[in-house]
């Protein structure tokens, strides 16, 4: 006989699922159920409809019932909406909202994959119209409206992760001020604050107001526009409110149903995407799985995960031995002119786990050689582990270059590869794209030679301990136009000539603009006898961790 394949809800996760379903089983009966109007659609270019880049909705729609029907034999029943799961009976409660009955369905086989809602707080005034969530195709079309009908001139943005930053991009687009209010110290919280700098620098060039370390209070209407009362007193008056805090796992169905849930509060699934009962499985954002680096269970809501997710579950429904190999949250965003983009752990989140065994290098290299024209730098930092040289994870933020960059070691992260793997990695090379010596490959190389002991690192985060001597290798001019304080200048050029004026009992910091200069003068003086460390990513990265610690204070 025929299996019975019912799968709640679709997106990502679903819809690949159904479709992969189909591709291994042929004889199979599939149900797709969806309690809102599309069972399929491209939820990643929602701010772009609101800001007017994608101009038709339609665009939007990844696939429709009948393109399930005709092309798969699928049959979609849209806003229909599972109520209840009897796991002894192996049938689902479904409640037609177009009809309002309620009815039963059989399965063999149920694939759950609800999503996650929008988080809103239960503030006061949370409720009051012209506060917008970015979450459904509804969701844009009433946000084009409201600024559409009200003429709205001011957006405030609660929340400066992905979505808040997209949505501040479009909505400056679409000709709003626009101010992002943030709880933490940072806009961007999966990056380390460093690494964020640029990002809020980049929005406050194009005029964003970036309102850091003040969480919301509440909402009042006032005069006509929506008044955003912070917790420190503060208050942002404009048109629409757009919240942009995170979203939240949508599991109680799963919970009703008695399906073992996590610490996260997501869905627990083994590695084959089966939950605690062997007839259901379980995919997308609603769903815990191990992070790759630190081993712990977490939450990724992210298109990626999901569609693999889909396929992995179809592969154990229709019996073949598939796996998912965890997450490492590998992402990018835009943000006006630049990208912001990674891969695996940040620093933060490695200390959350309490993994101390990593180093950290930066780098500042160009998308491609300085010689051909165009060429922009990018902001790279790698963290790896000091035992062996693991790849942790990275972040990079430029303009141009840096979706290549972060791919590449992401897929190192995913073959458990290592620094000295990046420094011998065969890329594409031609002057217009990157050079013979990628920034992928410097990274490696900057790494594997700290671990070799011919390249020892200094930590900007801890300058500078009393028994150092912070020393500048750039040109005068350089260090004139400002430099860390308490440096001398010794210029990498002067160097061999004044080995005699540096101090043999004390450890030298060296550092330049990038990096590569401190490194320079440092394998010299190593040489020479003296005890010397680098700064990796000079002055640059000073600047950066400076600016991210006033964001903090």
């Amino acid at each position: 006989m025929s299996k019975k394949i019912v799968i709640v809800g679709g997106v990502a996760g679903g819809a690949s699922c159904a479709a992969r379903c189909r591709r291994m089983d042929e004889t199979a009966e599939i149900l797709m159920l969806d309690r809102g109007p599309y069972v399929s659609f491209a939820n990643c270019g929602l701010p772009y409809f609101v800001g007017d880049v994608i101009k038709d909705e339609a665009k939007l729609l990844v696939a429709n019932p009948a393109l399930f029907r005709d092309r798969f034999a699928i049959e979609v029943r849209t806003e229909n909406e599972v109520i209840a799961i009897d796991r002894e009976a192996k049938e689902i409660e479904v409640k037609s909202h177009a009809s309002g009955r309620t009815y039963r369905e059989s399965y063999d086989s149920l694939v759950l994959s609800p999503g996650a809602a929008a988080v809103r707080p239960p503030l006061p005034g949370i409720d009051l119209p012209g506060i917008f969530v970015v979450r459904t195709v509804p969701d844009s079309r009433q946000i084009r409206a409201w600024i559409d009908e009200k003429s709205a001139k001011r957006a405030i943005i609660v929340g400066g992760g992905f979505i808040g930053l997209e949505m501040a991009e479009n909505l400056v687009h679409r000709g709003l001020s626009v101010t992002i209010v943030e709880m933490l110290d940072q806009v961007m919280p999966p990056l380390d604050p460093e690494m964020a700098r640029p990002v809020q620098e980049q929005l406050e060039k194009h005029g964003v107001k970036v309102a850091l370390g003040d969480g919301v209070a509440g909402f009042e209407e006032r005069g006509g526009q929506i008044s955003v009362k912070t917790k420190s007193g503060a208050e942002h008056a404009g048109d629409i409110v757009i919240l942009a805090i995170g979203v939240r796992p949508e599991t109680a169905l799963a919970k009703a149903a008695g399906l073992e849930l996590g610490a996260r509060g997501g869905i627990r699934v083994d590695e084959h995407m089966c939950t605690s009962d062997p007839n259901i499985w379980a995919v997308g954002d609603a769903v815990e799985v191990r992070d790759v680096v630190t081993g712990e269970w977490t939450l990724i809501p992210l298109a990626g995960p999901a569609n693999r997710q889909g396929r992995i579950a179809a592969d154990g429904i229709c019996g073949r031995d598939s796996k998912f190999r965890g997450t490492q949250g590998t992402a990018i965003c835009g943000v006006f002119d630049i990208a912001v983009a990674s891969t695996g752990a940040s620093e933060k989140s490695l200390l959350r786990a309490g993994i101390t065994d990593y180093e950290k290098v930066y780098l500042h290299p160009a998308n491609h050689v300085g010689y051909y024209p165009g060429a922009k730098p990018i902001n790279l930092k790698l963290l790896f582990r000091k035992s062996d040289g693991r790849i942790l994870g990275a972040q990079a933020v430029g303009e141009a270059g840096v979706d290549r960059r972060i791919d590449v070691i992401a897929t190192a992260i995913q073959l458990g590869g290592t620094v000295f793997d990046l420094e011998e990695s065969e890329l594409c090379y031609a002057p217009q794209f990157g050079g013979a010596k990628d920034p992928v490959n410097y990274a490696g190389m900057i790494a594997a030679n700290s671990l070799r002991g011919d390249h020892p690192l200094a930590d900007c985060n801890q300058l500078l301990p009393e028994s150092s001597v912070l020393v500048d290798v750039r040109d005068p001019d350089e260090f004139e136009e400002g430099h860390i304080p308490g440096a001398i200048n010794f210029p990498l050029n002067e160097l061999r000539a004044r080995l005699d004026e540096l101090p043999r009992d004390r450890e030298l910091w060296l550092y330049c603009r990038v990096g590569l200069r401190g490194y320079y003068a440092t394998r010299l003086l190593l040489q020479h006898g003296f005890h010397a460390k680098n700064l990796p990513g000079g002055y640059l990265t000073y600047d950066l961790i400076k600016a991210s610690s006033n964001n903090q204070s």
